[in-house]
């Protein structure tokens, strides 16, 4: 049974407990029973795959509605965004209903931010690829409206620096989105190209950089977002199309780059 299966079957709730799992339960609708910690299987290990994918969840939907929320309102870029990511995940009626309720969840007040990106943290056992994707995301809605506010800014930071990523990582991030997204340079230009200083961005290198710096830049990031390996790691199968949509810009980037460099 796939972690959605037990999801609707009411365990999962009960199972990890902790505000993702009240989260979720509420979002449900289901009551929390703690006589139920003798169900069997991995499920209800520290660490398991489904168990990390249903928090991987939870975490994603939630977080974003109250990153939304962090300026004081929420954009239509904002909630198209959300809409998208569950478009691009193919989720069926139940899981996007699931998602469009924990994105309100994470709108109100009194969110548990800091307590919810804790046990994803724990959660996620030092899957440090599968928390980069998360906070990829998160910065990719924040960027839904075509910039980045102060207040989002700040509550990125906050997030990033929570889940215990170096300082400034999320302007390595920003510069990736922006990269693959074309953010702020030629509007115009048809889907799906890539200028040469969007590639340099997407690599996170200079112009400077040598060719062995190229390769190690491109082969680390092609590593960290590998839909396989990804997923083996947590992240649920519904966001594969996400990991891969990113190897692909990532690998056109690189080749464009080379292409410009024998050209030179």
């Amino acid at each position: 049974m796939s972690w959605w299966g037990k999801v609707v079957g009411g365990a999962f709730g009960f199972m990890l407990g902790g505000p993702l799992g009240a989260v979720l339960g509420a979002t449900l609708g289901h009551q929390f029973d703690r006589g139920l910690s003798n169900l069997e299987g991995d499920f209800l290990s520290l660490g398991s795959q489904e168990r990390v994918q249903a928090a991987f969840f939870t975490a994603t939907f939630s977080v974003m509605g109250h990153l939304a929320k962090a300026d004081g309102r929420v954009s239509e870029g904002e909630i198209a965004v959300a809409k998208n990511l569950m478009a691009q995940m193919q989720l069926n009626d139940a899981q996007r209903k699931a998602a469009i309720e924990l994105f309100n969840t994470g709108k109100q007040p009194g969110f548990p931010l800091e307590e919810s990106l804790e046990q994803l943290r724990v959660e996620c056992h030092h899957r440090t690829t599968l928390l980069q994707m998360f906070l990829e995301i998160q910065v990719q809605a924040a960027l839904a409206d075509g910039r980045l506010h102060a207040a989002e800014r700040e509550t990125l930071n906050s997030i990033s620096d929570q889940l215990r990523f170096p300082p400034n990582f999320i302007e390595e991030i920003l510069r990736f989105i922006r990269g693959t997204s074309h953010a702020g340079r030629d509007g115009g230009r048809p889907a799906g190209r890539v200028n040469l200083q969007d590639a340099y961005d997407i690599l996170g290198v200079g112009r400077s950089a040598t060719d062995a710096d190229l390769k190690k830049a491109y082969r680390r990031l092609m590593n960290q977002h590998h839909p396989d390996k990804l997923v083996a790691k947590g992240l649920p199968d519904e966001m594969m199309k996400l990991a891969t949509e990113k190897t692909q810009k990532i690998q056109k980037a690189y080749d464009l780059i080379r292409e410009s460099r024998k050209a030179a």
